[in-house]
């Protein structure tokens, strides 16, 4: 159990962010078990086929072993290095300048991240060597790390990441909003069910390590992952509050585009919003509506106002964001 103690500070200096370098690295998590992550067997199909080009043995060697399956949602736990996750310096900074401040990790913290990713056992083989060696050793096993999550990244992930960033947008959207009306409480009530907020503490549950982090003004960072399978903070104590946990809507992410509906339909509106008009039977927010169709959300916002000025669809603030649907007149357009 670790738990988060914070105060009203704390809640006020909540942040999300949105980190590229640590969806690549959980995604290594992904391949080396991919029985915990049968929502992504699409991409999985698509990328292994690139992968003879990356030193898969030295990155699968990142990942800590089992500890232990707990109940079956949980999924099991699986440490990976802090220093390959470092805090968003901002709310989606860019995958190469996350790696830059993986490049500049102190070496000591390197070799002590190594270490306790793995502990109680020793660390594999692919490590141990600069592990028992100098400072030079761990910087050099240190760039080495990132020259080949630069490799991973532009095989496995930059080609899906517009797709993936849509997916996290809409999940910190979802959560902001959550905590703007309900605070804490609401926003944790959902996240996952090894959540629970009592009494100014996020408990969360099923951890390999026992300890109570007292946040301390130093506030809490959320980052959601389509490719964590539970909560996950730092596995060092001392670092500040940070929470990695699965994001909302993973189970899109790979299906195919919404189809095309009927020629007629097609030729009344054309097929961006004949598409659209289809897919608006549930309130959906525009952010959402771009992902599931793979376009900008300007692109989105242009035919939804059309649609919304012909009287097919009606649309509604809910929160922060505004949520559209089709209106009586859309849905007998559709033949709902």
């Amino acid at each position: 159990m670790v738990r988060f103690v914070l105060g009203v500070e704390d809640l006020a200096r909540t942040r999300f962010g949105i980190s590229p370098l640590t969806e690549t690295v959980c995604s290594v998590v992904a391949v080396s078990d991919p029985s915990w992550h049968t929502l992504h067997l699409p991409w999985l199909r698509d990328v292994r086929r690139g992968l003879d080009r990356v030193d898969m043995g030295l990155l699968l060697s990142l990942v800590g072993p089992t500890r232990g399956l707990g109940r079956f949602l949980s999924g099991p736990s699986r440490a990976i290095p802090d220093f390959l996750t470092p805090r968003p310096s901002r709310f989606s900074p860019h995958f190469e300048e996350e790696v830059e401040t993986v490049r500049a990790t102190p070496p000591q913290i390197v070799r002590r991240d190594l270490i306790a990713t793995h502990a109680p056992d020793p660390v594999p083989e692919a490590l141990a060597a600069a592990t028992r060696s100098g400072h030079r050793a761990i910087s050099a096993l240190r760039d080495r790390i990132c020259d080949e999550l630069e490799h991973y990244h532009g095989i496995a992930i930059a080609p899906s990441w517009a797709d993936i960033r849509l997916v996290l947008e809409a999940d910190t959207t979802y959560r902001a909003r959550r905590l703007a009306t309900g605070g804490a409480r609401l926003l944790f009530a959902d996240m996952h069910p090894n959540l629970r907020w009592r009494d100014g503490v996020l408990f969360i549950a099923e951890m390999i390590s026992d300890h109570t982090v007292e946040a301390a003004g130093r506030g809490m960072l959320l980052i959601p992952s389509i490719f964590a399978v539970k909560p996950a903070p730092p596995l060092v104590e001392e670092e500040a509050p940070a929470l990695l946990y699965p994001s909302r809507g993973i189970g899109t992410l790979w299906s195919a585009p919404a189809p095309i509906p009927s020629t007629a339909l097609v030729d009344l509106l054309g097929a961006p919003r004949a598409r659209l008009l289809d897919m608006l039977a549930e309130p959906l927010p525009t952010i959402e509506i771009a992902r599931r169709l793979r376009v900008t959300p300007s692109a989105v916002s242009q035919h939804l106002k059309v649609l919304h000025e012909t009287g097919l669809a009606t649309r509604a603030r809910d929160g922060r964001q505004v949520l559209y649907r089709r209106t009586t007149l859309g849905d007998e357009l559709m033949g709902d």
